[in-house]
């Protein structure tokens, strides 16, 4: 038993308490909300804005929260849960915890250290980091700070393909474990926020360190981004997305990369099916947070017809909406392999760098750890469908 993970609840519990006998309260807020407020007030209304706004009316963010309280845990009792084997395989890795840190862009706005920060604590923990394409540091600077910890490189699939497999083949070169495809950008929303405070990172050249140093990319330009950067940020522009995309354009991404190939932003069961029959590796249930269409269905809806759809022929994670630990044993009773964190690990990093993202990870990951022992499971492979019910639909 003495290879089993850290037991985070207790331990992160009488931490705190503690500290509480020193006069010494939580460096940051524990709760969900009142971190969001406080990163607030120390980010830039328009850095906040593009972290926390969604497309449209919001609509869709609001559903992600909404669907995880239509969902009801059933605890379970007299089950020896005295010790918690929280650990998941995915492909050939075994991680600490079903959670894995989301692809989140434009970390520069937030803190000078950005991705590093962030790869360095979840390190620490040895929870997985998903490198966005649009990451304010190159994806080599962010493998070097990561040292052996397990790290996946979303990709963002433009127009160029030379610069599309030029990324492929440097994330398989520094180390990378598997890519992300994300599927749901093929345009971006209709951002409300960002639009009223005409505010757009990209075009003020935040979050494109791994377009600017990318071979291919500068091979394009007419003159290197250090000497005309503007140039170089409307060329981005003008690939980044790729609407015209198609199931038969996954071909490509196979020829150039030999890594499990995971494709983000799966909602439809049919589109899970066609995720098998193309050889995908892997899905992430996601609608991106919210970010990208406005009255889309809550990915925790999604997720056990998705699940049902794939019958376990690959894995399927899950994204949009994971607050706290409780969230991550609903989403693993309706068949998620893992789940992904998003925002509330930027609101760590706004507000304490390194160390804040770490405080953030380990108070998610001792809520999981009670959460998942009081609900009677000392293991995250006993948590099936049996460990919830859904709430009735009020009349």
């Amino acid at each position: 038993m003495s290879d089993l993970p850290p037991q985070y609840g207790m331990e992160r519990q009488f931490q705190i308490y503690m500290g509480g006998m020193q006069g010494q309260k939580p460096a940051l807020p524990i709760d969900a909300g009142a971190l969001e407020a406080a990163a607030r007030q120390v980010m830039s209304a328009e850095a906040y804005d593009y972290v926390a706004g969604s497309a449209g009316g919001e609509d869709t963010m609001r559903a992600n929260r909404d669907a995880f309280t239509r969902w009801r845990i059933i605890p379970r009792m007299l089950r020896n849960v005295g010790r918690r084997d929280s650990r998941v395989q995915i492909f050939t890795d075994t991680f600490t915890a079903p959670l894995m840190l989301a692809p989140i862009g434009v970390q520069s706005i937030v803190h000078p250290e950005a991705e590093v920060a962030v790869v360095r604590a979840a390190a620490e923990l040895n929870v997985p980091m998903i490198l966005s394409t649009a990451s304010s540091k190159t994806m080599e600077e962010v493998a070097a700070a990561a040292g052996s910890a397990p790290l996946w490189y979303q990709l963002y699939w433009g127009r160029n393909p030379d610069v599309t497999a030029s990324m492929l083949r440097r994330a398989e070169a520094a180390g990378y474990r598997a890519i992300v495809v994300t599927l749901d950008t093929a345009l971006l929303s209709w951002r409300e926020r960002d639009l009223q405070n005409a505010y757009l990172p990209f075009l003020l050249g935040e979050g494109l360190a791994n377009y600017f140093s990318d071979p291919a990319f500068r091979a394009a330009l007419p003159q290197p981004p250090e000497e005309n950067p503007m140039a170089a940020i409307q060329y981005f522009v003008s690939i980044f997305s790729n609407p015209t995309l198609t199931w038969d354009d996954l071909a490509f991404l196979r020829q150039h990369t030999k890594l499990p190939i995971i494709l983000k932003g799966i909602l439809h069961y049919d589109d899970a099916r066609q995720a098998v029959e193309r050889g995908a590796d892997g899905i992430i249930v996601s609608n991106h947070g919210g970010r990208q269409v406005d009255g889309a269905e809550a990915s925790l809806e999604a997720l056990p017809r998705v699940v049902a759809a794939v019958n376990g022929a690959i894995p399927v994670l899950f994204d949009s909406g994971i607050r706290r630990g409780a969230d991550i044993v609903k989403a693993l009773a309706l068949g998620a392999r893992a789940v992904l964190l998003g925002r509330p690990y930027i609101w760590g990093l706004a507000l304490n760098g390194q160390a804040g993202v770490r405080e953030v990870l380990l108070n998610v990951l001792a809520d999981f750890d009670l959460t998942l022992a009081l609900s009677g499971y000392a293991s995250v492979t006993e948590v099936t469908g049996s460990a919830i019910t859904r709430e009735p639909a009020h009349r």
